[in-house]
């Protein structure tokens, strides 16, 4: 899953496709570089984030996804509202991947009505406030428990079962600590939910606290978190350098048939 966020202030590419040219242009070069899906975001959920409205994150994405509609990848949008994945769906995604974890009832009324396929994100708290002192006793099994609770609330609103991803959120409310308990612990993560994981740990601060806050040294940290957890089973990374984990992905495939 390739990030393409159409805002002007998420933590890394802010800005940077903003103009609905320049975004296409980004997924351009992901579909070249074979990607799966591509995440469509209009709100930025960095730590510390304003909300943004509904009309403001319709006016950033229903043109990129518009322009995209009909190629050969999925589309995803990345929202917390419903009246914005009901129009994305309609624009032509495919996927509604929700931050807020399923928390609105309507929003999963709506996935279920398209029949699309969903992402439920474990995040405590609000991007204003989820890094303020987050505590768990066990990050894992309440991660995975709760991840559990919103798939079977997914389900009981009509989702099907086998269009839902989970993905624990890295860096959602967690402390480093929590960040790599999750990251190590994959396998765990899915059989307590359920379902699939997609894990979301592109260029994260959590990386940078080991290799530095340069770009580069953080999406080659990015890549070894890609190989560490397809080697455990993860179903999707979302990530921002698309092709090195398409190769990631290829080289695990390869050492699972030679084994």
């Amino acid at each position: 899953m390739g990030v393409v966020n159409v805002t002007p202030d998420s933590f890394s590419d802010g800005g940077r496709h903003l103009d609905a040219d320049r975004a296409v242009e980004c997924a351009e070069r992901m579909i070249a570089d074979d990607v799966s899906i591509i995440d469509i975001g209009g709100e930025s959920t960095r730590p510390g984030a304003a909300a943004t409205t509904a009309a403001a994150e319709l006016d950033r994405v229903l043109p990129v996804i518009r322009r995209l509609s009909g190629r050969s990848v999925w589309l995803s949008v990345d929202t917390r509202k419903a009246s914005v994945a009901r129009a994305a769906l309609g624009a032509g995604a495919h996927i509604v991947n929700d931050v807020g974890g399923g928390r609105d009832s309507e929003l999963l009324d709506v996935v279920a009505t398209f029949d699309a396929g969903l992402v439920l994100m474990h995040m405590r708290g609000e991007p204003q406030s989820m890094q303020h002192d987050p505590q768990y006793d066990d990050v894992v099994a309440e991660v995975g428990d709760y991840l559990h609770d919103q798939v079977e609330r997914a389900c009981d609103a009509g989702v099907r079962r086998e269009a839902i991803l989970v993905d624990p959120g890295i860096g959602f409310g967690k402390t480093n600590a929590h960040n790599f308990a999750l990251l190590a612990n994959v396998e765990a993560i899915a059989d307590r939910a359920g379902v699939p994981v997609l894990i979301g740990a592109s260029r994260k601060r959590s990386l940078g606290v080991i290799v530095g806050d340069d770009e580069l040294a953080r999406d080659d940290a990015t890549l070894a978190v890609s190989v560490a957890v397809f080697a455990q089973g993860a179903a999707a990374v979302r990530v921002h350098d698309v092709r090195s984990s398409v190769l990631a992905a290829r080289w695990i495939e390869k050492v699972e048939v030679a084994a």
